[in-house]
């Protein structure tokens, strides 16, 4: 099979196209032919190396998110059988409950090797079933993204109808958290500098969008948006840089699902988390008990991913450069 490794992490050009022996499945074990993968701003961190969470794996294959068709399975596994369309688990150790060390140490793409690749091994607790008529390609997009969305908006925020919900920017989380909000009846700020990326967000059901560069106090127009009230729920995917903000957006009591760390590394005042009564949560993405339930949401709502570009495998390092381009809307696709 036909493999892309990260030898060193140095930047794109690092990237390695290597053959090696195809797998077999073990005890508990599916094995996947890989139909699709799709990019995360992780997957551009770990391979600049400014990923800080751990240093990757020798010679790792990247991606945490693909979907393909089981190929063959290991002794023991009863959820699966060859010809299934799955997709996998960003972290192959983290069947449901509370995350813990052992989850974390099975994230795809980082601790272990993800799904750039021609077959991938699966755990059989690391694989769900796509959603009904999803493509490969939707599929791949789900694993990360989409299920952060959830996390954030469904198990976190406890969102219901009437909620306002506050999202920043165009990210394949953003756009996701979007549609699931509509699909709940939840009312919908964005943020973004660009006017056309504004106009999709718009088309989609958001119902305002905040120039954040023309406003940048834009928590205050959020404010101003609600009534004084502020938003319910913030998906915060900015970090240190835009908490503040996201601080003065929430409403009092609010919740703010903390993503990402586009925005950098800045000091923080923890005050308005107590004068607000603010609920501030972390979150890594998500458990396979979530994702499944997760696509029955989607198959419900009839939710289709946004996909900006599909690329074709060997065209793997031009995928990465688009996404660092920062150009896209929705997710960046490898096709196998």
């Amino acid at each position: 099979m036909r493999s892309w490794i990260i030898p060193k992490p140095a930047g794109i050009d690092s990237l390695k196209l290597v053959e090696r022996a195809d797998p077999a499945p073990g005890a508990g074990q599916v094995l996947v032919r890989v139909r699709a993968t799709s990019l995360n701003y992780r997957d551009l961190l770990t391979i600049e190396a400014q990923y800080a969470r751990s240093a990757p794996k020798p010679d790792l294959v990247p991606l945490s998110d693909g979907a393909g068709e089981v190929v063959a399975v290991g002794p023991g596994v009863t959820r699966f059988k060859t010809g299934d369309r799955v997709a996998g688990c960003f972290m192959q150790r983290w069947p449901g409950g509370a995350i813990d060390e052992r989850a974390m140490g099975s994230a795809m793409g980082g601790a272990i090797d993800g799904m750039l690749t021609e077959l991938a091994l699966l755990e059989e607790d690391g694989a769900v079933a796509l959603p009904a008529g999803y493509s490969f390609e939707e599929g791949a997009t789900l694993p990360c993204a989409a299920l952060t969305a959830w996390h954030a908006l469904v198990e976190i925020g406890r969102m219901k109808a009437g909620d306002t919900v506050l999202l920043q920017g165009t990210g394949g989380v953003s756009i996701f958290a979007l549609q699931l909000a509509r699909q709940a009846g939840a009312r919908v700020i964005g943020t973004s500098s660009s006017a056309a990326k504004a106009a999709r967000l718009r088309e989609m059901g958001a119902e305002h969008v905040i120039d954040y560069r023309a406003q940048p106090e834009w928590d205050r127009e959020v404010q101003r948006l609600t009534g004084g009230r502020g938003a319910d729920i913030v998906v915060e995917v900015g970090g240190a840089g835009t908490l503040p903000r996201s601080f003065g957006a929430a409403r009092i009591g609010g919740t703010i699902a903390v993503i990402g760390l586009l925005s950098g590394m800045a000091t923080l005042d923890p005050m308005p988390i107590l004068r607000r009564n603010l609920r501030v949560q972390g979150l890594y993405v998500g458990s396979r008990k979530m994702f499944a339930g997760m696509n029955r949401a989607l198959e419900a709502g009839a939710i289709r991913p946004v996909i900006d570009r599909v690329f074709t495998f060997a065209e793997a390092p031009a995928a990465y450069r688009h996404l660092k381009g920062q150009t896209h809307f929705g997710k960046v696709v490898i096709a196998h």
